[in-house]
């Protein structure tokens, strides 16, 4: 993080030209360093075994409940209670709790040891349930819901087709490529080679990836960052307020519903992350580049980085506190 706000800052017109080449409103080398972050990740799921989760009521309707009724409903109160002066940066955190994370979620849910499977399965259900409900959400959020509480309004255009694109770049992209690598080298060499030999030399790149993308992200917005540090605290204090509310009750209801650690583990952060890209790609494009919601959209993903790396942290501390906590084995991310 020091290192790109370094760079974005030292370096004149870095931030320009790293943003200059687009991928659904997001910088190129942004979308290259998600792609090679939950490639390796996405190729250590047992496909063969998602079946189990899918039958898992306890994981996936609680998974829907948070993602789709309390966290927006959650982001709109933060925005409005501690941002009722700012409506450009308020409409920019909304669209933020509207985005559920397709992307990033994957690597902190394995660095915590949570369900690879479980993860999978959600983010799935999370990119199909975006496609459908996103702008719905957001004709609610940002006009009717407003209307009824009498507080201003705002609206917000993004086509179907922009968030089904969003979602097949950085979903479907790395999920096919890890299916196959998987399919392909089980079915040559079968699973004790590809889990104890290719896994190991493919799995660093997953960090090599989130540390890249960290630096780019910070790089891109240096300047931005530090010129205008109050707007920036203004805007992270609802971020941190949401990330930490929507984990500490997602892992709480997890395990008061019977969910392991890695299953309550994948539920938390699942429910915590949102899709960055997508939040800057519909505030760049229905607002502009330089826009305040656009800003608010940017802060995101800087705030939630270095959050969800400490709860990271807070979840394997806390496999204490489940009856069966899953044992660390070699394969664990934080081993590699």
């Amino acid at each position: 993080m020091a290192l790109g706000l370094g760079l974005g800052r030292l370096v004149p017109g870095l931030g320009e030209a790293l943003a200059e080449v687009t991928v659904t409103g997001v910088s190129l080398p942004i979308a290259l360093g998600l792609l090679v972050m939950m490639y390796p990740v996405l190729a250590k799921v047992r496909y063969d075994r998602l079946g189990t989760v899918t039958r898992d009521r306890r994981l996936l309707l609680p998974s829907l409940l948070l993602n789709w009724i309390v966290g927006p409903a959650l982001m709109f109160t933060l925005a409005w209670l501690l941002l009722p002066d700012l409506p450009e940066y308020r409409t920019g955190l909304i669209i933020v709790g509207l985005a559920r994370c397709i992307a990033m979620v994957i690597i902190w849910n394995d660095l915590a040891c949570g369900d690879r499977e479980a993860a999978a399965v959600l983010v799935a259900l999370n990119s199909v349930f975006q496609v459908i409900a996103f702008s719905a959400l957001g004709w609610f959020y940002l006009s009717v819901l407003p209307g009824w509480l009498g507080l201003e309004r705002s609206g917000l255009d993004v086509s179907v087709w922009e968030i089904a694109r969003s979602v097949l770049i950085f979903l479907g992209i790395p999920l096919v490529a890890g299916y196959l690598t998987r399919r392909i080298g089980e079915r040559g060499k079968g699973r004790a080679w590809y889990e104890s030999e290719l896994i190991p030399r493919i799995g660093p790149f997953a960090l090599y990836g989130l540390l890249f993308t960290i630096v780019i992200l910070f790089a891109l917005q240096g300047d931005a960052i530090t010129s205008q540090p109050l707007d920036v605290a203004r805007i992270a204090l609802p971020l941190l307020v949401y990330f930490a509310l929507m984990w500490a009750g997602s892992m709480a209801l997890g395990r008061s519903v019977g969910l392991d650690y890695p299953r309550a583990t994948t539920l938390a952060f699942t429910a915590a992350g949102n899709n960055f890209e997508l939040a800057i790609a519909v505030a760049i494009a229905t607002f502009g580049a330089t826009s305040g919601q656009a800003l608010a959209g940017v802060v995101g993903p800087l705030i939630e980085v270095p959050v969800l790396i400490g709860l990271v942290h807070v979840a394997l501390y806390a496999r204490r506190l489940f009856t069966t906590p899953a044992p660390l084995t070699e394969e664990d991310p934080v081993h590699v």
